[in-house]
């Protein structure tokens, strides 16, 4: 693994570690912020294929105290922190995979730690990321950059998350994403925790208002023409708020209007939400796509979640 590393070498601010076994974590004041989990495929079992068929990254409370995010195993085992993949690609010659559920011989590869950067006000990582079709072949490779800050926002501190990909075809031929909003695009998938113990406690606060705990809406890919399809459809933004070991936490989920439209939108309960979009890639035209996601403790308002998403589009 090669990778270049500028950090802060004292105990305050971020810090990346260095690599251990299948991840790499940043800290901040010495407590850990995400975890990039970075595993290499293992067949030798159904069970070790399903742990390692996709890099992502874990989110840690902003205290540094509880992780926040789910990883292999648990309700549904394939959603796993930060992750972003398609369930209706195709390929080269027609050919047809899911890097969502990584199923057959599919698969997202960690190829490198491209570059790691840290001081006391921000941190940020490029990685390297191949995808593999139908027969365990490279047909794209993604360059995924995250950029870490520790900010406040109407008097709360959390983390700023910017998520970045750019996806390039690896051969040359064309590429086509497709999907729904179950099972692809850019999602957040909170701790196991939340469906075992807490998803009654589950609400989200979206453009219109609060909803209520157990009131969850999607995008109906079945029927395009469905009611409330609309609402669901090119939403700025999106917040989960939920429930770990007693302490309730939001997260904003923040859609730059540079991506792919239409985007649209999926809740759940036990907390995996984002918003998917089809999408063509050809050897002269990359995807290039970015994704912000705030990270606090304690409720938001939809006045604050607007303000953020103001903040983000505005850059």
């Amino acid at each position: 693994m090669a990778f270049y590393y500028a950090g802060n070498a004292g105990a305050g601010g971020f810090e990346w570690q260095s690599p251990e076994g299948d991840h790499v974590d940043l800290d901040f004041d010495g407590k850990p912020v995400l975890r990039y989990v970075m595993p290499t495929l293992d067949e030798s079992s159904e069970e070790k294929r399903n742990d390692t068929f996709k890099p992502y990254h874990h989110v840690f409370s902003p205290n540094g105290e509880t992780l926040l995010t789910k990883g292999p195993g648990g309700l549904f085992p394939h959603h796993r922190g930060l992750f972003y993949g398609f369930n209706k690609i195709t390929y080269g010659d027609d050919k047809k995979c899911d890097t969502w559920h990584c199923t057959g011989k599919t698969f997202q590869s960690h190829e490198e730690v491209v570059e790691q950067k840290a001081d006391d006000d921000s941190a940020s990582q490029i990685v390297a990321i191949d995808w593999h079709g139908q027969d365990g072949e490279v047909f794209a490779h993604e360059r995924r950059e995250i950029d870490v800050q520790r900010a406040e926002h109407n008097g709360v501190e959390g983390w700023q998350i910017d998520f970045a990909s750019h996806l390039e075809t690896a051969d040359g031929e064309p590429i086509h994403l497709d999907g729904d909003p179950q099972h692809a695009g850019f999602q957040f998938r909170a701790t196991q925790k939340v469906p075992d113990e807490t998803a009654k406690q589950t609400y989200y606060v979206r453009t219109d208002g609060k909803g209520k705990p157990g009131d969850y809406r999607n995008w109906n890919h079945d029927d395009p023409a469905a009611k409330g399809n609309a609402e669901n459809e090119n939403r700025p933004w999106n917040a989960l708020s939920f429930v770990v070991d007693g302490e309730r936490y939001t997260v904003v989920y923040l859609d730059h209007p540079s991506n792919p439209k239409p985007s649209r939108y999926s809740e759940r309960d036990y907390g995996r939400f984002g918003s998917y979009f089809v999408a063509d890639v050809t050897k002269d035209e990359p995807l290039d796509v970015k994704y912000r996601i705030w990270v606090q403790p304690g409720e938001m308002t939809v006045d604050e979640c607007a303000a953020l998403s103001q903040q983000f589009i505005s850059k």
